[in-house]
């Protein structure tokens, strides 16, 4: 799934990301081939790899993997729990029909979420059992295939984030390249051709019957208002296969780019390339219409251009020239506001909730927004932040105590002068002019940090 720092936070092992080891046989001798995977004559060893998948051992981890990502429920309605009854029960009956390539999955759940620009991006939930298949799945392909992968490529890899990426991006522009190829497809994931990345797949592994069962999942459609919608495009986000077979298909892209010498880098279909000139990056953006038009993908022109590297934002990120002609990174002006919005969101001046809750409530967000965004070399921005923050939560509280004998009262609890006390309560309904200067003395940096609130800077 595309990764975006619109969402801080999100990091480690998500979206059922492989991890660098895979499972053996249970039984612990040679992997027989079953007459529906596929040919014995392997591409880099690849035959048996349904069987593999299908290991008990493999399917412990997968299983470990689908509980820890802790994903709703499918079109079936069933929940983690349920769904381990269920495999209980039934699961040799299961494997068998995935052995014998006569599996069909279920629908995935539609479900739409909002993104910070105000629009909404689809998600497709399978089942918890195909997420526990899938995962297995990527378990024995992620080894294969991940390898192989450009160098340029940071998303959905182990070991590799978005931090890199930007690093990369920043290095590219300190040696002169100043100008930035920045693509954006066109909903991408919505818009995977099957054929096209089915037989991206044929060229790396070599397994009927892992083909044949990635086919399954990509054609298995979408409940859409109880109306199970086909689908002929596409990869759902929100399968643990998805990131990969992402790849898999934009692999092509980096290893032309790379052929022709291209600095670049790029995180799951975001993509920026730097060269040294205008010019140059006219030429670079008709290569990529080119290579992206082979694949049947769709550059999002609005959001596309050749400009100036400081002009641009890349994975919420934006880059700056200090002294010295030193690059440094600093937060996207976009991604800050949106940072706002979230916090106004989230401290929504309504409701009986003690300060303590609301901080509480806070603290996953701001933590996972400072760990995503700590590269930041913007001190400055980081402390105005701080400022704005505590400045919201002051006037919270003060609309929270709301008449001018409690705000008096509570004030002079938290050690506050009776001068201060008298003319804080006195300005009671001016919340946001009240919550500054004296009140500062009061509600101070200490109070916040005692209540658990974390500092950015």
């Amino acid at each position: 799934m595309r990764q975006k720092p619109g969402q801080p936070g999100r990091a480690g092992r998500r979206h059922g990301e492989a991890g660098p080891d895979t499972a053996s046989d249970e039984t612990g001798g040679t992997l027989h081939e079953h007459p529906a995977t596929g040919s014995a004559k392997s591409k880099a060893g690849t035959g048996g790899l349904l069987e593999k998948a299908l290991t008990r051992q493999n399917l412990q981890t997968a299983w470990k993997r689908v509980k820890a990502n802790k994903g709703a429920a499918g079109v079936d309605g069933l929940d983690i729990e349920q769904t381990a009854q269920v495999i209980r029960q039934s699961w040799p009956e299961i494997r068998q029909v995935l052995l014998t390539g006569c599996y069909r999955p279920s629908p995935v759940r539609k479900v739409m979420i909002p993104k910070p620009d105000g629009s909404q991006r689809e998600l497709g939930i399978p089942t918890v059992l195909d997420r526990l298949i899938q995962q297995a799945l990527l378990q024995v392909l992620h080894p294969l295939i991940d390898p192989t992968f450009s160098p340029h490529s940071h998303g959905f890899r182990p070991g590799r984030r978005a931090h890199d990426a930007v690093n990369a991006a920043r290095k590219f522009v300190q040696s002169g390249k100043r100008v930035v190829v920045d693509v954006d497809l066109a909903k991408f994931f919505d818009r995977v051709n099957h054929d096209i990345l089915i037989d991206r797949l044929k060229r790396r592994i070599d397994d009927a019957g892992v083909i044949r069962l990635v086919r399954a999942y990509l054609n298995a459609g979408i409940m859409d208002g109880g109306v199970v919608v086909d689908r002929h495009l596409g990869t759902p986000q929100g399968g643990p296969l998805s990131p990969l077979l992402a790849n898999v298909l934009l692999d092509e892209v980096d290893k032309a780019l790379e052929v022709r010498g291209y600095s670049f880098a790029r995180y799951a279909d975001d993509c920026n390339v730097y060269v040294g000139s205008q010019r140059a990056g006219e030429r670079v953006m008709a290569y990529l219409r080119k290579l992206y038009t082979g694949l049947k993908l769709q550059i999002n022109e609005a959001k596309s251009a050749v400009d100036s590297a400081f002009g641009r934002k890349f994975l919420g990120y934006a880059l700056w020239e200090a002294k010295g002609s030193e690059v440094k990174c600093a937060v996207a002006y976009k991604a800050l506001d949106n940072f706002k919005a979230r916090i106004r969101q989230l401290t929504r001046r309504s409701g009986a909730r003690s300060m303590a809750q609301v901080v509480q409530k806070l603290r996953p967000y701001l933590l996972g927004w400072k760990a995503y965004f700590g590269m930041a070399q913007t001190p400055k921005v980081w402390r105005e932040l701080d400022e704005w923050l505590r400045h919201r939560l002051r006037a919270i509280q003060l609309k929270h105590w709301k008449r001018p004998r409690v705000i008096y009262r509570e004030l002079m609890v938290l050690g506050a002068s009776q001068d201060v006390a008298k003319q804080v309560a006195g300005n009671c309904h001016r919340w946001w002019r009240n919550s500054a200067m004296l009140l500062n003395c009061v509600l101070t940096i200490a109070y916040f940090d005692a209540l658990g609130l974390p500092r950015l800077s």
